[in-house]
């Protein structure tokens, strides 16, 4: 799937004045929805109830997998419409319960203070392998069906510095920095700017908590899934240039592990959004 058949698939039919239903894409299948899916069509079905604001936050919580195979139904809430601050809560509700909800913030435009923290040092991502191919290459030898799942075209572009973590675990740091961006133009829409980034931001932030404890999500009886996801939005950015995802875990405890992640731009650093989320960890006992 590319770029634009994301953005197509992410679309929302309206069914009333804030009720949306989305689906899944079809090169997407898997046995649960993908979390970025569900922040991105949520985020969506907000702007849609949204006048002339750009959001600036958002707070979600996972509550149950999601199904690919059926459609997802959108329930927005508008909580407010204030002078500067627009509030939104969406409900994601399959099968007649909640998967997913999530709040966002909406600001209109403000001139004020400005500071940021300096983006960290990195090799550039020229000098970095793409994960796809070095993933085609480690599973050259693999069945056909896993070929043809790592051959199908991504959205997005991600070449993680020194390597993804999960091929070969071993207990490392529990830092990592990704180079990441939008493979295809998104076009000059702010909303859709922030929505792809959105979809892209959870595509590696879980994995840093596991990395002191030299597991991944191959690991025969290691469980994982995110619990919750917030984004803050910082500065307008183009994701079709390069973006340095920089991520850290400060902790992991009662089988949950935490994660922050800090979004640069690589032509100026510009610091444009951080991302915090918790996430499930814990191996299975042996029945």
């Amino acid at each position: 799937m590319d770029t634009q058949t994301l953005i197509e698939t992410l679309q929302l039919e309206r069914l009333e004045v804030n009720l949306f239903r989305g689906i899944t894409p079809e090169e997407e299948a898997r046995e649960r929805i993908y979390g970025g899916q569900v922040i991105a069509q949520s985020l969506l079905a907000a702007y849609e109830t949204v006048e002339d604001r750009v959001c600036h936050s958002l707070h979600c919580y996972f509550i149950r997998p999601g199904d690919p195979n059926v459609p997802i139904v959108f329930d927005v809430d508008r909580s407010r419409d204030g002078g500067s601050f627009t509030t939104r809560r969406v409900i994601a509700v399959q099968h007649g319960k909640q998967i997913f909800n999530l709040a966002a913030s909406f600001q209109a435009a403000e001139e004020g203070f400005e500071h940021q923290s300096d983006m960290p040092e990195a090799p550039p991502p020229e000098e970095v392998e793409d994960d796809l191919e070095r993933e085609k290459a480690q599973m050259k030898d693999a069945p056909p069906q896993v070929r043809a799942w790592l051959d199908r075209p991504r959205p997005i572009e991600m070449r993680t510095v020194g390597g993804r973590w999960d091929h070969a675990p071993r207990p490392s740091e529990p830092r990592q920095q990704v180079w990441f961006r939008a493979r295809d133009p998104i076009g000059g829409d702010d909303r859709m700017q922030q929505v792809i980034l959105a979809y892209a931001s959870d595509m590696s932030l879980l994995g840093t908590g596991v990395k002191p404890h030299g597991v991944s999500w191959r690991t025969p009886g290691f469980q994982s899934a995110s619990l919750d996801h917030a984004m803050w939005f910082h500065r307008p950015t183009d994701f079709n240039e390069w973006h340095l995802y920089h991520q850290e875990s400060p902790s992991a405890s009662g089988g949950r592990g935490f994660n922050l992640g800090q979004i640069y731009r690589a032509s100026d650093g510009a610091l444009v959004a951080s991302c915090a989320q918790e996430g499930l960890m814990r191996m299975r006992k042996p029945k």
